[in-house]
């Protein structure tokens, strides 16, 4: 890279091609080199991989990738860079560059992500890229939406989201990324983490069951299992009368939501989903 004044660079691209950074599309661009070649170089790349990159902007980090990679798969959503794109990064052969959102269209297979995805798509682009499978993910998030995938149990940051990540991956936090490293500055720090796919570390006997039953009891956090369950027994129309009976009957009913450790939530989980079972074959069937 000539100029390792990303800021400069990117201010002048901006004014060159009129371009806005949009609000909507969480548009905050990398500007500083070093935090690129950092994350680069955590991901460990040889000419054996191939790294998927989730919102390319003006192909900083692409160009670091496409360096050390096989091949580079650049996702794109907003068609003005996609247009600066194509017309810049047409020298290296190894790019391929997709237009759309992440989170809709298909992309070929990859090994590894790297990548300084929007924010206001982190939540579901880690479960759309746990979907696949790949190796390990280099990702720049917000500060506080990666210590909530880290988060120990009962603390203000455990919630849905840690469960939910923890039965699929294992998170390391690596680097502090300070604000003024992006441009427009977001008003809060992020942070470099590495996401590894994993088998799941405990059983449940029904996925989506399980991931439902964590989402609808963490809307409750503080309260007691058997208080916090019973809007989800609703949700499956078990009769109110039932469903009092039925939390009560549970082996975590008297622990408060955010005590309870992922693998309490797959056990409850299983315990719910059989106990359902009976109930619906024993009065509904």
């Amino acid at each position: 890279m000539d100029n390792p004044n990303l800021l400069r660079q990117t201010k002048h691209l901006l004014r060159l091609y009129n371009f806005y950074p949009k609000k909507r599309l969480g548009q905050n661009f990398t500007v500083n080199l070093d935090i690129l070649q950092q994350l680069v170089s955590d991901a460990c790349l040889t000419k054996n991989d191939i790294v998927l990159e989730v919102g390319a902007g003006f192909g900083f980090l692409t160009r670091l990738l496409a360096e050390k990679s096989k091949k580079v798969i650049a996702v794109e959503v907003d068609p003005s860079l996609v247009a600066f794109l194509k017309e810049h990064l047409q020298g290296l052969d190894n790019v391929d560059l997709i237009e759309g959102d992440i989170l809709d269209v298909s992309v070929p297979r990859f090994n590894k992500v790297v990548s300084a995805p929007p924010y206001s798509i982190s939540s579901p682009l880690l479960f759309r890229l746990l979907e696949n499978k790949f190796d390990s993910a280099f990702l720049i998030l917000q500060k506080e939406f990666a210590e909530r995938l880290t988060a120990s149990v009962g603390s203000k940051n455990y919630g849905r989201l840690t469960v939910s990540i923890y039965y699929r991956a294992d998170v390391e936090l690596l680097e502090l990324v300070p604000r003024t490293m992006f441009y427009p500055s977001p008003g809060v720090d992020s942070m470099i983490l590495r996401l590894t796919p994993k088998n799941p570390p405990f059983p449940v006997e029904d996925e989506p069951f399980f991931f439902d039953l964590v989402r609808i009891i963490f809307t409750q956090r503080n309260k007691k299992v058997r208080n916090a369950i019973i809007p989800f027994l609703h949700e499956y129309k078990i009769p109110k009368t039932k469903a009092v009976a039925f939390a009560d009957s549970l082996f975590y009913s008297e622990r408060r939501v955010r005590e309870l450790a992922p693998e309490d939530f797959g056990l409850m989980a299983n315990e719910i989903f059989q106990k359902m079972k009976t109930y619906f074959l024993m009065y509904v069937a």
